[in-house]
């Protein structure tokens, strides 16, 4: 069929009108779309919360630990605080508080006494300011976690501390003990020892930075695949922030979200375009027409 000499497949009958000869492309456009802003009003959200959080962690750590301090004081400061800081609220539904929510695990006194959430509060300061540090879980051979301590970057050595026991772990001599030298059974009473009550099962054998084992069915296996593909993946990324705060959590989220949003409707185009003959008016013409449209209205 032609019009006035032109093919119909070449007629500019607009991209509205072309789609509907095409209902699943067309809902699968709006579906894009919408995904598309709702990924984008999610990142500008995240970005928001995560400098919020960002903002009150500064302005907290900056309260209790001096900027001369170098990074062994720091931490020393630090556990100093949650040992015998000011008291803090006293919460009647602790299962009710965020675990990964640093308002909460600062000044909830409840939190601050269990090992995962006092981890929580000791990472958030210590990287506020300015200490490289990350958690590391201690793992039964079932891959449940039995405790949780974090490791500072002190000198060139990865220092353990257990915040939940306000202690950084030495040997008899001052000697800062790593996660290697502790899993030597004598190493760890010798680090130990001076601990109260500190129980003889928090053991260094098998460790992690991230519990895959946590993710139902497949966390086992993921963790099988990334080793194979990449050995060092733990090492090399500090992911302590990805899974210790959940505003930077939500921003990674976001951000992929976007980005896999942004892919489909991209797709989606080219397939309209290449393999349908929809010609797509694009998202800035569209605009500019508005625009002129809102702008002729008012002559």
């Amino acid at each position: 069929m032609r019009l006035n000499g032109i093919p119909a497949k070449e007629t500019d009958l607009g991209p509205a009108s072309s789609m509907k000869n095409h209902p699943i492309v067309r809902a699968c456009w709006l579906t894009a779309n919408v995904l598309l802003a709702a990924s984008l009003i999610v990142v500008l959200y995240s970005v928001g919360w995560e400098y919020s959080t960002r903002s009150y962690l500064k302005g907290f750590s900056d309260a209790i630990i001096p900027a001369s301090d170098n990074p062994e004081q720091k931490v020393e400061a630090i556990l100093q605080w949650m040992a015998h800081g000011p008291s803090r609220q006293k919460a009647a539904d602790p299962g009710g508080l965020g675990d990964r929510n640093p308002e909460d695990t600062l000044n909830i006194q409840r939190l601050l006494q269990v090992c995962g959430t006092a981890t929580n509060a000791f990472l958030n300061l210590a990287q506020s300011s300015g200490l490289n540090a990350r958690r590391l879980l201690l793992l039964d051979q079932y891959g449940i976690s039995k405790h949780v301590v974090a490791e500072v970057m002190l000198g060139d050595r990865w220092a353990v501390v257990d915040p939940s026991y306000h202690f950084i772990l030495r040997l008899p001599d001052g000697h800062l003990a790593t996660r290697a030298e502790l899993i030597d059974l004598a190493i760890f009473r010798a680090a130990t020892q001076s601990i109260p009550a500190y129980p003889s099962t928090y053991t260094y054998e098998i460790t992690a930075h991230v519990r895959l084992e946590r993710i139902p069915w497949i966390g086992r296996h993921l963790r099988r695949i990334f080793n194979f593909i990449w050995p060092s993946w733990e090492e090399a990324i500090n992911w302590t922030l990805l899974v210790e705060r959940e505003s930077f959590a939500m921003l990674f989220a976001s951000i992929f979200l976007f980005f896999i949003a942004m892919v489909a409707r991209l797709l989606l185009g080219w397939y309209c375009k290449e393999k349908l003959g929809i010609a797509r008016e694009r998202l800035r013409d569209q605009i500019l027409r508005a625009g002129h449209v809102v702008l002729g209205g008012s002559d």
